[in-house]
């Protein structure tokens, strides 16, 4: 078995114009969308085969406590709304799920299902999204179509950048 800790990418992902180093398996469009773990708001471990038969829209983002993370998770939010009952926004960072939990409430967040990979690192290493120097997510959105195929990947060239919201849901659309 491969160990993902060794595989690593630079000049893909810069915290504040400062490049880092993504370590795991970079996922691509046309993979089969590898199964994570990763906790709920109660600690409860959910897999991404829970949400089997729907269409899932991976928002990753590296901290809630940041303004950038608060407006992606707020956008996803909204835009939930605005889709179809076959698709389903999941949003994963490396947060603690009391934090994510808090801010849920705060902001009246309740279309999307807030996730952590704070206890397994499987998301950021399946995905490729695990920053090494801070162990925290890279930004990005991932769409995974109902087959379970990958249809969609961005990983921001910076921590400051939104994802674009207008392509990750165009690649949504074109699966309905």
């Amino acid at each position: 078995m491969i160990d993902l800790t060794t595989i690593e990418r630079k000049n893909i992902f810069a915290v504040k114009g400062n490049p880092v180093t993504l370590l795991g398996n970079p996922v691509k469009v046309g993979d089969i969308a590898p199964e994570i773990v990763a906790s709920d708001l109660t600690l409860k471990d959910v897999k991404l085969s829970d949400f089997r038969e729907k269409i899932i829209i991976l928002s990753v983002f590296p901290s809630i406590d940041t303004p950038v993370c608060a407006n992606q998770v707020r956008a996803f939010n909204k835009k939930a709304t605005e889709l179809s009952q076959d698709v389903v926004i999941l949003t994963i960072s490396k947060d603690l799920p009391f934090a994510l939990g808090r801010f849920c409430a705060a902001e009246g967040i309740n279309n999307i299902h807030t996730l952590s990979d704070f206890k397994f690192s499987r998301f950021g290493l399946e995905y490729g999204f695990l920053v090494k120097e801070n162990q925290l997510l890279a930004r990005g959105v991932v769409v995974i179509g109902k087959s379970g195929i990958v249809k969609y990947v961005e990983i921001t060239k910076d921590i400051t950048i939104e994802p674009d919201y207008d392509m990750a849901i165009a690649a949504v659309k074109a699966l309905l």
